[in-house]
């Protein structure tokens, strides 16, 4: 699985690049603190919701510490996405205290 820390992800956002965050955290801990822009689906969505997501943009997954999010990928990748899935090591923890 491919993984990306999250200094990597936020100099990438910065620059602009074409990126998707998914966020497949709980709807109660989005409300808390969220990426602007992220597409959030709780992992116990994420199959069933797969269509809104764009398999030509990386996508770049992201829960509370990164054991969700890297179920969210085995889920996906088992389902058939094809689309390029990393793993955000360390989470929204990690997010927030850069």
């Amino acid at each position: 699985m491919k993984e990306i820390k999250v200094d990597e992800l936020r100099r990438r956002l910065e620059a602009g690049e074409d990126l998707v965050v998914l966020d497949v955290r709980e709807p109660d801990e989005v409300a808390r603190s969220a990426i602007f822009g992220s597409v959030d689906i709780p992992l116990g969505q994420v199959v069933d919701r797969m269509s809104e997501l764009d398999p030509a943009r990386p996508t770049a997954v992201i829960c509370a510490a990164g054991v969700r999010s890297a179920k969210a990928i085995e889920a996906l990748t088992t389902a058939g996405y094809a689309g390029e899935l990393v793993n955000v090591t360390g989470g929204m923890k990690a997010w927030l205290s850069q």
